[in-house]
């Protein structure tokens, strides 16, 4: 009768010691937050965003380029296009910040995969339907129109010097975060490590911006979002 109380005990120490484990396990997995650690993951996004949005903004940058270039024929000031082109990524660096302390803020929560994907279906399911929604949105509109139109936005918001093209590159830089946003969240439900997904985003927003059924394709995939989140939901339920 004795082995029997002995060998549950065993058995539950087997298991109290496998369970320590795992925790140990996961503690040592856990990242630690220091701030070389801190800058090194904006860099990633800062990069990551200048990769994604580049192309997309190439219309815009040869057409402020173009115009510099007459007006350097003319014998008249220019201003070289990096630094229009400085404004526009200044925006985006300011979006890595904030995308940086979003990640530290789930990756402290334990919402995050190595991968750097969201491990909370709600949470997946709440980025994909709000993706959704904010892609039929008139925000969305004002913004993809703006982008759409890089001759409107040059005639109607010139501003002379570097200062005047730095402001400009910037404001451009805005309608596309404005535009763009929640789209970069969705990294999180695809993964931020995850290449195919990022070059996915890539050439959707590319997509949206240059081709003439941009508008379309945008609500069409702001749709397919919301019922993706909604059917992920569903399952879960």
């Amino acid at each position: 009768m004795a082995a029997l109380p002995q060998a549950a005990m065993e058995g539950g120490t087997g298991k109290d010691m496998a369970g320590m484990g795992s925790m140990a396990m996961d503690a040592m997995a856990r990242t630690v937050w220091t701030p070389g650690y801190a800058a090194l993951i904006f860099s990633m996004w800062w990069v990551m965003m200048v990769a994604m949005m580049l192309p997309s903004a190439a219309p815009t940058l040869l057409l402020f380029a173009r115009v510099n270039r007459k007006e350097k024929a003319a014998s008249r000031p220019y201003v070289p296009t990096t630094v229009f082109a400085a404004g526009y990524l200044l925006v985006w660096g300011l979006f890595s910040a904030a995308a940086t302390g979003a990640q530290w803020s789930l990756d402290r929560a334990g919402l995050l995969s190595p991968m750097m994907r969201t491990t909370s279906l709600w949470l997946g399911a709440g980025i994909l339907i709000a993706a959704g929604l904010w892609q039929v949105t008139p925000i969305k509109n004002v913004c993809l129109r703006h982008c759409r139109s890089p001759w409107s936005f040059l005639i109607a918001g010139w501003r002379p010097g570097h200062l005047g093209a730095l402001r400009m590159g910037m404001t451009h830089g805005l309608y596309c975060l404005g535009c763009c946003w929640f789209l970069m969240a969705l990294l999180f439900f695809g993964g931020v490590m995850n290449l195919y997904w990022i070059i996915g985003l890539a050439l959707f927003i590319a997509i949206e911006k240059i081709m003439l059924r941009g508008y379309w394709i945008s609500r069409v995939a702001g749709g397919a979002f919301i019922v993706w989140g909604v059917l992920l939901i569903v399952a879960a339920a």
